[in-house]
């Protein structure tokens, strides 16, 4: 990391954290007379574009009224990170629940590497539980070498089991009759 994106990290760190974000990214760039600041933020709740313009909007005053850019005029983007991310961090595994993941493990002597597609059944610091056709398989971060989430067009929704299945509709059918 460059020195000046550790002045612009330490004026910026602290927004993003107040205001309930976690700093995936961030890098200052030349370009041209000017320097493109750009925050990649992310949630457990998502980010969406009401976020970036409040972050973006706080975190411009912010840089302005810090000496953290010096006299160089620069260009602030905020975004969230893309769909290609690599689950690196126990949150970005925490985020992808229920999403289908292609995963890259990788072992001592690499003789046992090999690339399992699976959903995303649960997760902690140290693990994360596939269902990989059916069948759970649990794995250790220190295992995997890669890994991010698969677009899906036609992702299936939650199991019915997941939701109230009372009958309080049932009963207001039933006293209208």
């Amino acid at each position: 990391m460059t020195a000046s994106e550790d002045r612009v990290r330490a004026v910026v760190e602290p927004i993003v954290s107040e205001l309930g974000y976690d700093l995936e990214a961030l890098s200052v760039m030349a370009a041209g007379r000017r320097r493109m600041v750009k925050v990649v933020i992310d949630s457990d709740n998502g980010v969406d574009l009401d976020d970036v313009a409040a972050m973006s909007s706080q975190i411009s005053r912010t840089l302005d009224d810090s000496d953290s850019m010096g006299e160089i005029a620069y260009v602030l983007e905020v975004t969230s990170p893309g769909v290609d991310r690599p689950l690196i961090h126990p949150r970005h595994w925490r985020r992808a629940l229920s999403r289908l993941v292609k995963v890259d493990t990788a072992s001592a002597d690499g003789t046992d590497d090999e690339s399992i597609t699976g959903r995303v059944v649960s997760s902690d610091e140290d693990t994360v539980t596939l269902d990989v056709d059916g069948q759970e398989r649990i794995m250790a971060y220190s295992a995997i070498a890669k890994a991010v989430v698969q677009v899906e067009f036609n992702r299936p929704s939650a199991p019915l089991t997941d939701f109230d299945t009372s009958d309080e509709f049932d009963d207001v059918e039933e006293q209208e009759q």
